[in-house]
């Protein structure tokens, strides 16, 4: 059970963004919580994307605030996330297919020597240390990650955001075209997050994934927020009459 008496751990409130004189995203406000999972619904062009991207920096807001441990915070860019422990992995997984784990995981902040060159075998010692924890079947530490499955692909994504101390995770699609298997191994990464304390936002268009993932889910249709709902007291049919029709479930 989430516990939501406490002051959230992110909060988006009244944010507004405009490309051109047309509303992307039109005075959306949702939060999360340490533990949850929030689902962000809605059909292509509905501004899920565009609202989780003024989170991680990649885009500005117009108008609107977001806060942090209930303290406002500006995020002009994707160093502003980081320095607030947001961490993005989209549905590329944004990973160079011909470096391995550990080449990945420290992409862009690699460990060096007291000489000033790469540590790699520090950089193994480390991957193999957040493997063991979050994915102990993970045994590929040689392979360039294009050699590895999807669901192994993601876990090296997860690793790295958890390495460097995410406590606000976004997930574009986490389980597009993963197999049964392989969906079942993201999940219970998620769940493992949740145990840590690690708030996620789940972009999603799969309605039986958010109903597996997540606890709330988050509708958004031409821009505007449709309405939050705790999944346990919905139904499948509730949320896709959100995104289709754009109501509240019993409205």
């Amino acid at each position: 059970m989430i516990d939501r008496t406490g002051t959230p751990l992110v909060e988006m409130r009244d944010v507004s963004v405009a490309f051109g004189g047309v509303k992307a995203v039109d005075h959306v406000s949702v939060d999360l919580h340490p533990g949850e999972v929030v689902g962000l619904l809605g059909h292509n062009g509905a501004g899920k994307s565009t609202l989780i991207k003024c989170l991680s920096g990649a885009y500005r807001m117009d108008a609107g605030e977001i806060l942090i441990d209930g303290e406002k915070v500006e995020i002009h860019n994707p160093r502003d996330a980081r320095r607030y422990n947001i961490e993005t992995i989209y549905q590329t997984l944004a990973l160079a297919d011909n470096l391995d784990a550990a080449s990945n995981l420290f992409l862009g902040r690699e460990l060096v020597t007291p000489a000033g060159f790469v540590d790699d075998a520090r950089m193994e010692a480390e991957t193999r240390k957040i493997m063991g924890r979050l994915n102990p079947n993970f045994r590929k530490f040689q392979d360039p990650v294009k050699a590895l499955s999807g669901g192994q692909r993601q876990s090296v994504a997860i690793a790295r955001a958890v390495y460097f101390n995410a406590r606000i995770l976004i997930m574009d699609e986490p389980t597009a075209a993963l197999g049964p298997q392989e969906t079942q191994m993201v999940a219970e990464l998620i769940q493992q997050l949740k145990a840590q304390g690690i708030g996620i936002f789940l972009i999603e268009h799969d309605v039986h994934s958010v109903m597996q993932l997540c606890d709330r889910a988050s509708v958004m249709k031409n821009g505007k927020l449709v309405g939050t709902v705790n999944v346990d007291e919905v139904t499948d049919e509730d949320i896709l009459g959100m995104i289709i029709l754009g109501k509240q479930p019993g409205g």
